[in-house]
């Protein structure tokens, strides 16, 4: 399968999405090959087998039936949802789902426009939704970003509740119902240490991934977890799919909220408290330079320093983005103050050896 998508990237940075005869992401191993062919250092190899293509409108209604049938139990009747739809592919379907169950929804940016797909709106800017949510005074809101394969939520006090908390709501209810085999969650690097240390805590297991859905997705592969995610939103659950899906994510989240009975606010508060965490990006267009960041010996040494100064009460994270010209540094710590320092200490000194150099 192949999808043209903005992902949560702005129009500039639109791309092409591919999938396999399972219905997962292709390995690094395959993408490295496709590309290696795009730039003209690999030959293609000839194959003589074509392939077709099919019109299938109708998978359209079926899929909505399908995230519907499971959900049937906890109808959503007199819940007030706000859309953020990104003006992307969740705008026609998720208001349509959302009201068959019962919900009253109110939208935001939803038409699917290609020229205005994520700009100031969606899962990467949240403002408009948490104002939204405050002035209706809904009960929750979701906002997608363009392919709609991820989700965050805006809780009934107007406050974000990213992947980490989707993970450690839906994971416990399923837990509950004993669907959540060995009460194990996969998750990434950037997963909020507070949620981890919570989670075990009740006496669940945890496994960090490199950052990535099909990372996550190989895992639970491996392991036989039946749920996983990123904090970005971006969740999996294989009682349902085999690959990310915010429709199905929010769905599932305001059934946990319907079935608790309070409000997500309240669920939120009881749930954990996070260590600060304070993420930058920095763009270094040079892609030699960004996706050979861990070349730079100052960096490193750098970063040294502060896993060292921080020890247990924090860590770091430097990565290059995989869809955008960005190298992205993450600092979590005991304080806000302890994010700030290093974080700003490593901006800055990724910008002198891999910008200004």
């Amino acid at each position: 399968g192949a999808m043209i998508s903005a992902s949560h990237n702005p129009p500039e940075d639109n791309g092409i999405k591919f999938f396999g005869a399972d219905g997962t992401k292709l390995s690094d191993e395959v993408e490295a090959d496709i590309e290696a062919g795009l730039r003209g250092t690999r030959s293609a190899v000839p194959d003589s087998t074509w392939g077709q293509h099919y019109y299938r409108p109708e998978l359209i209604s079926e899929y909505a039936e399908a995230l519907q049938a499971p959900l049937r139990s906890t109808p959503l009747d007199g819940l007030r949802v706000v859309l953020d739809l990104a003006w992307g592919a969740a705008s026609e379907l998720a208001p349509v789902v959302f009201r068959a169950l019962g919900a009253e929804v109110e939208t935001l940016h939803d038409r699917p426009d290609g020229d205005r797909i994520n700009v100031s709106c969606g899962s990467t800017h949240l403002e408009r939704l948490q104002g939204a949510v405050l002035d209706r005074r809904a009960d929750i809101g979701f906002a997608f970003d363009g392919d709609a394969d991820r989700v965050l939520a805006v809780d009934n006090f107007g406050r974000c509740v990213d992947g980490d908390y989707i993970l450690y709501l839906w994971g416990g209810e399923l837990r509950e119902m004993g669907q959540l085999p060995d009460n194990l969650l996969v998750s990434t690097v950037m997963a909020n240490l507070g949620f981890e240390r919570a989670w075990c805590q009740t006496g669940g297991q945890f496994i960090r991934t490199p950052v990535g859905d099909r990372h996550v997705s190989a895992e639970m592969r491996r392991t036989g977890a039946a749920l996983g995610g990123e904090q970005s939103g971006h969740i999996i659950c294989d009682r349902y799919g085999v690959t990310g899906d915010g429709l199905q994510t929010a769905l599932h989240l305001a059934a946990v909220v319907r079935r608790r009975g309070v409000s997500l606010g309240e669920l939120v508060d009881g749930s954990f408290c996070t260590y600060p965490q304070i993420l930058k990006n920095l763009r270094v267009e040079d892609r030699d330079r960004r996706t050979n960041w861990e070349s730079c010996e100052p960096l490193q040494t750098e970063i040294e320093t502060a896993k060292l100064k921080m020890g247990d009460r924090g860590r770091v994270l430097v990565r290059a983005s995989g869809t955008e010209p960005l190298l992205r540094v993450m600092v979590e710590a005991e304080t806000d103050e302890m994010a700030s320092f290093w974080v700003d200490r490593l901006v800055s000194s990724a910008h002198r050896y891999l910008v200004e150099a």
